[in-house]
């Protein structure tokens, strides 16, 4: 089965995007998460991604 990268329904603090991202790539989210902190610029992408990724669904 592919990965798929979508925006997680567990780990979130704002739209999941951080933790989709996290479970992407297997990494930690606090690490998505500190890399969006420390590059502001990158908030046209997480909005751009909060907005088009799909939700997960969680069984």
């Amino acid at each position: 089965m592919s990965k798929q990268l979508k925006r997680s329904s567990t780990d979130k603090a704002l739209m999941g995007v951080c933790g989709g991202i996290a479970n992407f790539f297997e990494i930690s989210s606090f690490v998505t998460r500190l890399i969006f902190f420390i590059f502001p610029a990158l908030s046209v992408v997480y909005i751009i991604l909060a907005y088009f990724l799909p939700e997960e669904r969680s069984l």
